[in-house]
């Protein structure tokens, strides 16, 4: 009987490909952050948001949309979980089995309590630099969207509204 013997992690990314299916983690500039799993009104928009893109795409054929958990590699040191991805069919070459390699079209994160300073400070520079072309923050409590758009590689804040999430690069307004 052989023994295989296995050599121990040697980044905290490949730690991060270690855990086990489903941990809600990401690597953000090289430290492991892990979250609880969200509050009940941020699963509910969530899922309204992740409907309506998903009949939109689907009907106009544009390209796939992901919920979390579903792991980002951005660069080394970056690996997210967002909670809403946009990948057009001109980039589908991202999307691998195991993760989207590669910054997606478009990103929603919805916040919470534990992560709000991650989704408006640390991941919103992460995105910027990665090149997501649209970035929607979400509060739950207000059910007030804020949507930036990339321009010369810095986000520019282009719409804030209740209730609705106005897409620049879809050209169609999502409603929950």
């Amino acid at each position: 009987m052989q023994t295989l013997i296995q050599s121990p992690p040697r980044s905290l990314m490949e730690v991060f490909k270690m855990l086990p299916e489903g941990t809600r983690a990401e690597l953000i500039n090289d430290t492991l952050y892990m979250s609880p799993a969200p509050y009940t009104n941020h699963q509910e928009i969530s899922a309204l948001l992740l409907t309506s893109l998903l009949n939109y795409i689907r009907k106009k054929k544009l390209g796939k949309a992901y919920s979390s958990p579903i792991d980002v590699y951005l660069n080394n040191k970056n690996a997210y979980q967002p909670d809403l991805i946009v990948i057009l069919k001109e980039n589908f070459s991202i999307i691998k089995e195991n993760g989207i390699y590669g910054a997606p079209d478009l990103v929603v994160e919805i916040l919470s309590p534990g992560t709000k300073n991650f989704d408006l400070v640390r991941k919103k520079r992460i995105y910027e630099k990665s090149g997501v072309k649209e970035y929607w923050i979400v509060d739950p409590a207000t059910k007030e969207c804020t949507g930036f758009q990339l321009s010369e590689e810095k986000y520019i804040e282009f719409k804030k509204e209740k209730g609705k999430l106005s897409s620049a690069l879809l050209h169609h307004v999502f409603k929950f």
